[in-house]
This record gives structure tokens, C-alpha cells and sequence, in this order.
């Protein structure tokens, strides 16, 4: 018995240690590295709420707008993309259908789609139209497909049909795995896919996503994404553009055992045995109507985030270990309102010149890193960055200044990962010093700046 007990402890040991190894190994895929050095993004916003305000899919299953009303004469996707690169978007990712379950390419699943509306005699195709545009300005191109809500379908989240029939979901799931393979298999190589609640998983009753997933863009990111895709991203917890902090790239899982229920503890967890970093998501236009802020209004363009705003939520989010991905409306026109555009470029010079002048740099591992300067100077960044390639070693930190020859406390933190920007909001110093004071493992740092 004796035997058997010591037995028993010395397997439960090995499992536990394995566990411990396992965690101290999380590390991102490649993909998931390249997503975390793109750190901006939009989000693009069209679809039939533009063109009938009054439109909510709930309130009647039943009415969904006519096509007839589909009709941007102006459209011009080199307009959009120009001015997500003159933001300082890196990638952008248009809704190709959203609620309403109008579609934005000629889908052959069903009727509601731009082939029966007007705009370009039905011939047109804005998904083909945007990939083109990305490009030729050099973003990488990202699609939004819901499958989680549709009105004209009457499906209502988290993907399930309104009337509970199980031939009628039947039907769905065949539509959405018919949208999906035309959307990742005609159109090139996508960045990352986002699916706006997760994703209702075979065993619920939903279609196969993670299996389409994998043969057609196995090397796409995906925002809550099927649960055991590699290249998942996770949502912040809000539509404010602000992710908590800590904030750590680590999670205990990639959304949820049925991808379509937020992660506990929205903050991730250093443990985690999963890399599933966040992106904060916002829209450039404030409103709290329904899909307000995220669909373009008449006469609103005095709902914009200021510049002051749109910086403090950069640094609340790229500085937090998260990429930002900007909400962007489109008029009836088809074009990004005139105000909207001078704002986003007023954020993209903004933030270059926040960082373009740089004071001081090092890199290198180790607990201890200091950056001296030939005379003292005020500072108003101080930009920290791990080399996430080798996981989030680090768990806590401090980070000092000496000014008069005395060293002041600046601030004190946990999480770094990719990017954790601290903003100084006064004093003038010779030299900073980085202390990590907890790590997992040797902390290997990127990059110290100052700015």
C-alpha cells in the first residue's frame, strides 16, 4: 500500500511539473507575432443601417431593408484604405456582413447581397474592391464576417435560428459555410478574421468553422476565433478602445470551450497555457444608439473623439499590450466623411511625433537596465518592450529616475509583452533605470526608449 501511495504521488509529480513546464513555454506563433508588431488597425463599417437608420434586425425578423436602397454612388475603397494609412493603420478589416445579413460581395448562398442592388448595375463586388485597394497601399487586408447574428436569415446570437427548427439550421450552417469558403478561398490571403462573438461550435449546434479554418487561412489571425485554433486574439472586455491592465498576452484559454463566452478575467493570466493576446476596439465616432458610433449618422460629425482622446487610448492600448483597431464609418456616399478623415490624420502625425524623437535606447537581457543621458533631459515616454518571441518573462517591475543626483520612483508595473508605454507626466532626468523585480525566466528586453 505503501508502494502504491508513493507511486501514485510520484505520476501526480511528473503531471504537476509537466504542467509547470508547459505554462513556462507558452509562446506566440509566428502569425501572432507579426499581428503584435502591426499594433494599429480599423475596422470598417457598411452595411444597410447607413441607408435606413431606423433599421434594427430585432424588432421585426420579419422586415429587412429592400436592396433598392443599396446605392453608394460615390464608393472608392483607394479612399478608405488612404486614409487608414495616413492613421497609422498597418491593417484593416472590412465588414463584409454584419446584422442585417446583407452581404457585401455577390455571395451565391442567397439574394441579399450587392448583386440585386443598383450600385454598379449589380456587378460590383466591394470585398474584391477593398483587397485590391489594401494592396496597392501596402495594409494587409482583413475580413469581418458574422455568423453569430443574421437578420434576413432571422438568426440571432450566439448563431442559433430564431425559430429553433433544427432543418431551418440546417440550412443556416450551409449558408455560412458557403459565405466562409467564398470569402477565404476567392479572395487571396487574409490577415485576420473576426467573428464578432465567437463562434457556435459543431457540438452546440453550429457548423464546423475551425476545420474551414484551417484548410482555407490557416495563417490568418482570428479574433475570437474557434476554440483550438492557434492564431486566436481576444476581446478586452469593452468597446472603448481601453484594455485593462494588467494585460498579459497569456490566457487560460483562447475565448471558451464553445468560443462564444468572454474569457474569465479579462486581464489574461502570466500562467496561461494559451497565447491569446487582446485588441482593443473602438469607434472613431462616439454614440450610444443602437450600432451607434460604428455606422455613419447625418449631422454627427460632432460625435468625434478628440485628438487628445484618440492618444490616450493609443497608449491605453498599443501601451498596453494590445493592438488598437480603429472603428471607421462609411456615408451613403461610400466615402469616409471629410471630418473624419482630418481627424485620423491628425492622430497619424500626432503619434509620430510623440515618437520621433528619440533620447536614449537599450536592449539586452538580464534584471537591470539604464539609460544615461550627456545632459539631463524631460521626458515624455518611456517605451518598454520584451522580446515576446521568448514569452512574457517578465511580472514585475519598477522604473526610476535620477534627477538632482537622487533617484525618484517613476512608476511601478507588471505586464510588459509586446509594448507597455508609461506616460511621464513630469520631470527632467539624467539617467532611467528598468528594474524587473519578478520574472519567469532570464527577462530579455527588446527595447527600453526614451522619448
Amino acid at each position: 500500500m505503501r508502494k502504491l501511495k508513493f507511486l501514485i504521488l510520484a505520476i501526480l509529480g511528473i503531471f504537476i511539473e509537466s504542467g509547470v513546464q508547459n505554462a513556462q513555454s507558452v509562446l506566440p506563433s509566428k502569425v501572432q507575432l507579426k499581428w503584435a508588431g502591426s499594433e494599429i488597425g480599423v475596422l470598417i463599417h457598411f452595411d444597410m443601417p447607413v441607408f435606413e437608420p431606423s433599421y434594427d434586425f430585432r424588432k421585426d425578423w420579419n422586415y429587412h431593408p429592400d436592396v433598392s436602397i443599396f446605392n453608394p454612388k460615390e464608393l472608392d475603397t483607394d479612399q478608405w484604405i488612404k486614409a487608414a494609412k495616413a492613421a497609422g493603420a498597418t491593417y484593416a478589416v472590412l465588414v463584409a456582413k454584419h446584422c442585417s445579413g446583407f452581404s457585401l460581395w455577390p455571395t451565391k448562398a442567397h439574394q441579399y447581397s450587392v448583386k440585386n442592388s443598383p450600385w454598379r448595375n449589380g456587378q460590383g463586388d466591394i470585398v474584391k474592391d477593398f483587397i485590391a485597394s489594401c494592396k496597392k497601399y501596402g495594409l494587409k487586408p482583413g475580413i469581418y464576417a458574422s455568423t453569430t447574428a443574421n437578420g434576413y436569415l432571422k438568426v440571432d446570437n450566439p448563431g442559433k435560428v430564431v425559430s429553433g427548427d433544427p432543418e431551418e439550421q440546417k440550412k443556416y450552417n450551409d449558408i455560412v459555410k458557403t459565405q466562409l469558403t467564398e470569402l477565404w478561398s476567392e479572395y487571396g490571403d487574409l490577415f485576420e478574421l473576426w467573428f464578432d462573438g465567437g463562434v457556435l461550435p459543431p457540438e452546440k449546434g453550429g457548423f464546423d468553422v475551425l476545420a474551414l479554418l484551417k484548410k482555407y487561412q490557416p495563417d490568418a489571425i482570428a479574433f475570437q476565433g474557434p476554440f483550438g485554433y492557434e492564431n486566436n486574439i481576444r476581446w478586452v472586455g469593452n468597446e472603448e478602445g481601453v484594455a485593462p491592465y494588467p494585460c498579459w498576452s497569456r490566457a487560460d484559454s483562447t475565448t471558451s470551450a464553445s468560443g462564444i463566452i468572454e474569457i474569465k478575467g479579462l486581464n489574461g493570466n502570466p500562467d496561461g497555457l494559451f497565447w491569446c493576446p487582446g485588441e482593443s476596439d473602438f469607434p472613431l465616432r462616439k454614440n450610444s444608439s443602437f450600432q451607434g458610433g460604428w455606422f455613419w449618422r447625418k449631422d454627427q460629425d460632432d460625435q468625434l473623439r478628440s485628438l487628445g482622446e484618440l492618444i490616450d487610448k493609443y497608449n491605453k492600448s498599443v501601451g498596453r499590450n494590445t493592438n488598437m483597431l480603429l472603428g471607421v464609418v462609411i456615408d451613403e456616399r461610400g466615402l469616409v466623411p471629410d471630418a473624419d478623415i482630418k481627424r485620423m490624420n491628425e492622430f497619424g502625425v500626432k503619434i509620430k511625433k510623440n515618437f520621433e524623437k528619440l533620447l536614449g535606447e537599450t536592449s539586452g537581457t538580464g534584471n537591470e537596465f539604464n539609460i544615461k543621458f550627456q545632459l539631463p533631459k524631460k521626458l515624455k515616454y518611456v517605451v518598454i518592450m520584451e522580446e515576446i518571441s521568448k514569452g512574457e518573462r517578465i511580472l514585475e517591475y519598477k522604473l526610476t529616475g535620477k534627477a538632482d543626483n537622487k533617484w525618484q520612483l517613476i512608476s511601478t508595473g507588471s505586464s510588459i509583452g509586446h509594448k507597455r508605454i508609461e506616460v511621464i507626466k513630469e520631470g527632467i532626468f539624467s539617467d532611467i533605470k528598468l528594474e524587473v523585480l519578478k520574472s519567469d525566466g532570464t527577462p530579455e528586453i527588446k527595447s527600453l526608449a526614451c522619448y
